[in-house]
């Protein structure tokens, strides 16, 4: 590509990955930078409302990939001239946004218009294997938690799947994944693919704390429904330890962690040993199931410690 730019400017950005470019910086910022890491460049303009969307996703995407890939922002008003001759080298710019990626100093593929971020993700890892590189794992681990954190658990086991298909015994991917079809409500594909787990990791605390999560939610299904009728029995009969066990099992399923906790202590208080010993244990599972940094199973196992050698 013999194109006839300035080399001496320096283009400002948000990141040493992220930058704003032009006429008198592309050859350094995308063509010969190209030739190291590879380069994605986003065609965009103001007016463009497509481009205020898929914009901040590619920085996010780019980020994520922690520097194996740059990412250069050309406004097309500012650099008429560019857009002129890259058109004539055959890069289609007669829309936008367009999205090219180079690699070696040549275009390695395109896409033109907003694409969802699983597919900006999957364009950006196509780029990093032509490269001979991948996403990082633990960015991908990081980026599908915060997915699942947010409510978007389609988002994440896209995520969680990219991370399997790198790496098939990863346990953390495949707890994250069984929880996002537990989270989505779709229990009978989390216990499918709780069954395809590897045996090498069966045992993992990700994959345990998925499968209890998993028969915590089975359990809670019918009690949750019952939770006016068991406390109406507690408020009946403080002894009734049996109603006290299955409304903690229905306030877990109803996600109020601490009063589940509260209800199992409260039955080993009373009666230590109960149903043998049903209430510690369904508490430990509770602990499996919401992840040994919660603060609610923190602050749990401080008290249930306490309890058992007062």
């Amino acid at each position: 590509m013999d194109l006839i730019l300035g080399q001496n400017a320096t283009a400002g950005g948000t990141a040493a990955f992220i930058m704003d470019g032009s006429q008198a910086t592309f050859m350094k910022d995308v063509i010969e930078a190209s030739r190291q890491t590879p380069v994605i460049v986003d065609f965009w303009a103001t007016w463009c409302g497509p481009c205020k969307t898929l914009t901040p996703t590619l920085e996010k995407v780019v980020t994520a990939a922690g520097g194996r890939v740059r990412l250069v922002k050309i406004d097309t008003d500012k650099n008429r001239a560019l857009i002129q001759q890259l058109s004539q080298l055959g890069l289609p710019l007669q829309s936008i946004p367009t999205v090219a990626a180079f690699w070696q100093g040549q275009i390695a593929d395109l896409f033109q218009g907003a694409l969802p971020e699983s597919e900006v993700r999957r364009f950006v890892e196509a780029l990093l294997k032509l490269a001979g590189g991948t996403m990082p794992a633990a960015d991908l681990l990081a980026e599908a938690r915060a997915a699942f954190d947010e409510g978007d658990f389609e988002g994440a086991v896209e995520l969680y799947q990219a991370l399997l298909a790198d790496e098939p015994e990863k346990p953390e991917a495949w707890g994250g994944l069984i929880r996002c079809f537990l989270a989505a409500g779709r229990e009978d594909e989390a216990e499918a693919l709780l069954a395809e787990v590897p045996p090498k990791i069966a045992d993992h605390a990700e994959v345990a704390g998925a499968r209890s999560a998993l028969a915590l939610a089975v359990e809670g299904r019918g009690a949750s429904g019952q939770l006016r009728e068991l406390e109406a029995r507690l408020a009946a009969d403080t002894a009734d330890h049996q109603a006290r066990y299955d409304l903690a099992t229905a306030l877990n399923a109803l996600d109020r962690r601490d009063e589940a906790a509260d209800a199992l202590l409260e039955i080993m208080k009373r009666q230590r040993g109960w149903n043998e010993d049903a209430a510690r244990l369904q508490l430990l599972k509770l602990f499996e199931a919401w992840g040994l940094e919660d603060p609610t199973t923190i602050a749990a196992r401080r008290r249930l410690s306490a309890l058992l050698f007062s």
